[in-house]
């Protein structure tokens, strides 16, 4: 079976003429009144250099002649379109009775005068207005016709001897032709230049010639017509009485024509609510027909009025449904449909449309792998309308979806699984406030997809208990967020900030450790050690700001960073463009940070710069000034005191004298390994309801090997389970002394990336070898400074290097490996 093909010329601003010379011409005449784009385009399909302010005959003169499909276009438009309106008069002259030669004259008259008005249209202003001028010089040539037959027989009615019958005739003669002639040239005006040269540009020129043309035509019928009746009156009343009568109906025609031509020139305008009505039942029966036959192809959606009618601005009810059925039965032809009108003046059927096919989408939701790929297939998203950020909700969901499902370890998928469970109850309950129709029409969607998260929450727990894997809630490589429950300890150090954060000096702060000390993870959960008054704003320096590559950009970055995560502390802080720091960044960001003091209202910001040597290296790059940026910091820090400052940083201020030098006073906080507690707290209860259990001397084996350092106590522990879920169940869930011996290998390897980073980047070939040889003495082995300096002279710095990074130690007259994990990388 073939799919549905798509009809032709459908659905397309670019359709193709019918080869019909009489068809194809009022194809053209169709276009100019209702699809000015279908007319364009088939201009540029004729001749790339056409449009509608093109000449034909100067285009003919320049060269062009030889292009048949010009000739086509010259002799339908100029001279078959003036041409049918003038064989509809002569059909009406021969149904009235009039002599066979009367009605040649007329038509042969309305066909010159056709002609001859296209001709000068197209030279004074393209061929848009040669063919609509033509026309209107053919309806005004053919109601010319028309009055003169109606002048005879009211000059034949007053000869006769009544008079007054004979005016009126007259009048009503002459009042017809000039509201004719008025209303068909101000009609070609007004199409002509609103294809051509714009609205504005065709309303002018339609009134300034339908007025004209009303005028002059009604005065010239109104004397002529009143001289006819005058004679006649003359007769029997005199001569000038008629000329009077005359007179007066000229003008008063002439008022008339100028009247005609407003409503032609209008008739874009008052068209759409005349003929509303009627487009309605047509739209109507053609959704019914479309119903009835089952939405069989070619649909008749096609003929609709908002694919053919480009000047309809007016909503059309249920086109949307109409789109909906067709998209629904046949998605080829529905797809143009959309398409097509998305860019109409009716875009609205095809967003309303498109937000519904988003929500069966997301509706035929069965389980997480389809809730994890549904933000592919959403569309609406992406539109800007009242509805996209409801859509972005579940765009968003569906992603932390996927990245739960993409943990390696079923506790990890549990944990944040769970976080996206809490998101849709508080969604569910936003959506229970509101009654938005969007929101109505969501409601039963976010809480299916409440229930299938929850229940596969469930389905994890029940295959974890039924095979007793042990689910690992260690988290490695990566910064713990303020979500995550594994987070330990670090009480001491929250204390010591808040008290140097109420010292009234206002000293700057820098937190300092070594790499993989939770720096990182201290600063996204410090909102949890601090008082509730004190909004921690952490910026990640390694992030957009130091990589932006002038100062509005590092400063519209740096309160970009500031903003999110205010309002995970519910702070609401005002918005930065980029736009206003282009001229005056630093003045601007000034400015922000006063409307941010009072957003405050009577917390305190602290301000967390992580990875402070980022920036440093961006600035000796020339990216950014010295001066302007640290002094900016500097002033935040002096003036600001609602705003304090606090680095973070694996390097101390003295290593940067450039930062020394702006930032006075700086206090510094040392985070360094975790208290043995808390250590043991990571290793035996990570969690709540951690199932491995440890004999005592498997811990206090884990806190040998890692000296309480936070980053390998996850590393070792994290292996602990992964030796202990390959185990037979019957001993899976205790860990013993060998268990651990046995997960040093595969810690070594699986933390590679951080070893590897202290023997390439934190230290240099003497300090590798120094470190070398240590390890190589055994475990706890304390090495003499004699020994060190007998087998490396002159290496004082190297040693001070050492001890600064938390490598060695200095114990008695000798060094040793602080944490003996690492010992075991240099052996």
């Amino acid at each position: 079976m073939t799919s549905p093909q798509l009809p032709p010329n459908a659905y397309t601003n670019a359709p193709q003429q019918h080869p019909n010379l009489i068809l194809g011409s009022l194809q053209l005449l169709f276009w100019l009144v209702f699809h000015p784009s279908a007319w364009r385009n088939h201009l540029k399909r004729i001749d790339p250099i056409l449009d509608t302010d093109s000449s034909l005959i100067i285009l003919f003169r320049q060269g062009r002649w030889r292009n048949l499909a010009l000739w086509w276009l010259f002799i339908q438009g100029y001279f078959i379109l003036p041409i049918l309106p003038n064989l509809l008069l002569g059909l009406t002259l021969w149904m009235l009775g009039q002599p066979i030669l009367n009605i040649a004259f007329r038509v042969t008259e309305g066909v010159a005068v056709g002609v001859v008005f296209s001709v000068a249209g197209d030279l004074a202003g393209g061929v848009a207005e040669g063919v609509a001028v033509g026309m209107a010089g053919a309806v005004a040539g053919t109601v010319a016709g028309a009055v003169a037959v109606g002048v005879v027989v009211a000059v034949a009615v007053g000869v006769a001897g009544a008079v007054a019958v004979g005016v009126a005739g007259g009048v009503a003669g002459a009042v017809a032709g000039a509201v004719a002639v008025g209303v068909a040239v101000g009609v070609a005006g007004s199409v002509a230049l609103n294809v051509g040269s714009g609205v504005a540009s065709g309303v002018v020129f339609g009134v300034a010639f339908g007025v004209a043309f009303g005028v002059a035509g009604g005065v010239a019928v109104g004397v002529a017509v009143g001289v006819a009746v005058g004679v006649a009156v003359g007769v029997a009343v005199g001569v000038a009485v008629g000329v009077a009568v005359g007179v007066a109906v000229g003008v008063a025609v002439g008022l008339v024509g100028a009247v005609a031509a407003g409503v032609g020139v209008t008739i874009n305008s008052w068209r759409l609510f005349l003929s509303f009505p009627f487009l309605f039942v047509w739209n109507y029966l053609l959704y019914r027909l479309d119903k009835r036959r089952n939405g069989k192809s070619p649909c008749l959606l096609r003929f609709h009025s908002a694919i053919w009618d480009e000047w309809q601005h007016l909503h059309l009810r249920g086109l949307d449904e109409h789109l909906l059925f067709v998209i629904e039965h046949n998605p080829v032809e529905g797809k143009a449909a959309l398409e097509y009108l998305s860019t109409s003046p009716q875009r609205w059927a095809a967003q309303a449309a498109q937000i519904e096919l988003d929500a069966l989408s997301l509706q035929d939701c069965s389980d997480v792998e389809a809730i994890r790929k549904a933000r592919r297939s959403l569309v609406s998203s992406e539109l800007k309308s009242e509805f996209s950020p409801l859509l972005q909700i579940f765009s968003r969901i569906s992603e932390d979806v996927d990245a739960a499902l993409n943990q390696a370890r079923t506790y990890n998928q549990r944990l944040l699984l769970r976080d996206v469970a809490d998101k849709l109850n508080l969604q569910l309950q936003n959506f229970v406030r509101s009654s938005d129709k969007y929101t109505i029409r969501f409601y039963p969607i976010i809480k299916s997809w409440r229930e299938i998260v929850t229940n596969y929450i469930d389905e994890l727990a029940k295959i974890t208990e039924l095979h007793q894997e042990i689910d690992s809630p260690y988290i490695i490589g990566v910064p713990l967020t303020r979500e995550q429950e594994i987070f330990t300890g670090r009480d001491d150090i929250g204390l010591r900030i808040e008290q140097l954060l109420r010292d009234r000096r206002r000293p700057p702060l820098l937190l300092y450790g070594q790499r993989r000390m939770g720096k990182t993870s201290l600063l996204n959960n410090i909102g949890k050690l601090l008082p509730s008054n004190i909004i921690p704003m952490f910026v990640d320096l390694q992030g957009a700001p130091s990589s932006a590559s002038d100062h509005a950009g590092f400063l519209y970055n740096l309160a970009r960073d500031m903003e999110k995560s205010a309002k995970k502390q519910a702070v609401i802080l005002p918005s930065l463009a980029r736009e206003v720091l282009e001229s005056d960044p630093f003045t601007y960001f000034y400015e922000w940070l006063d409307k941010v003091e009072q957003a405050l209202e009577q917390n305190t910001a602290l301000l967390t710069l992580d990875e402070f040597e980022v920036l440093d290296n961006a600035i000796a790059k020339g990216r950014f000034d010295e001066q302007d940026i640290l002094g900016m910091l500097r002033h935040l820090i002096q003036h600001r005191p609602r705003f304090k400052v606090l680095l973070a940083g694996s390097h101390t201020i003295e290593e940067y004298q450039r930062w020394s030098s702006y930032l006075i006073n700086v206090q510094v906080v040392h985070i360094s390994y975790l208290k043995e507690a808390e250590a043991r707290q990571l290793i035996e209860r990570p969690v709540k309801d951690f199932t491995l259990r440890y004999e005592p001397n498997a811990v206090e084996r884990v806190l040998q090997l890692t000296r309480c350092h936070p980053f390998l106590v996850q590393l070792l522990c994290a292996e602990v389970i992964v030796l202990k879920n390959e185990q037979d169940p019957s001993m899976r869930r205790l860990a013993t002394f060998a268990d651990v011996e046995a997960a040093i290998p595969e810690a070594l390897q699986s933390g590679g990336f951080f070893f590897a980073d202290i023997q390439n980047n934190q230290v240099d070939a003497t300090g590798q070898a120094i470190l070398r040889f240590i390890a190589a003495q055994g475990e706890g082995a304390i090495v003499s400074r004699q020994t060190l300096l007998q087998q490396f002279p002159d290496a004082d710095i190297t040693f001070k290097l050492l001890l600064q990074r938390e490598l060695i130690e200095e114990v008695d007259d000798g060094y040793r490996f602080q944490v003996e994990l690492i010992r075991h990388w240099f052996i």
